[in-house]
């Protein structure tokens, strides 16, 4: 089993070609439970407003790349608001 670490850094390295499965694991760690899923999308509460947005899609089993990169963003700004 992959940790959320790796899969974090797997993701930095290569946004493009990422399991939606994968991205799930990581959006529920970080995120918790989605507030809606079960139709096409999945999405987040985050304790901010507005972007980054964490909603993601799956697309034949795969993540979209730029929505990898918004919860990439999201993942950096959670941290960064833990060290304050």
């Amino acid at each position: 089993m992959t940790s959320i670490s790796k899969l974090v850094a797997q993701f930095r390295q290569n946004s493009q070609n990422v399991r939606f499965a994968d991205l799930v694991k990581v959006c529920n760690h970080y995120f918790g439970e989605p507030r809606q899923s079960g139709s096409s999308h999945c999405v987040y509460k985050t304790p901010w407003a507005g972007d980054p947005r964490v909603n993601i899609q799956n697309k034949n089993g795969k993540a979209k790349p730029y929505q990898v990169k918004q919860i990439l963003s999201a993942i950096e700004k959670l941290e960064a608001q833990s060290n304050d």
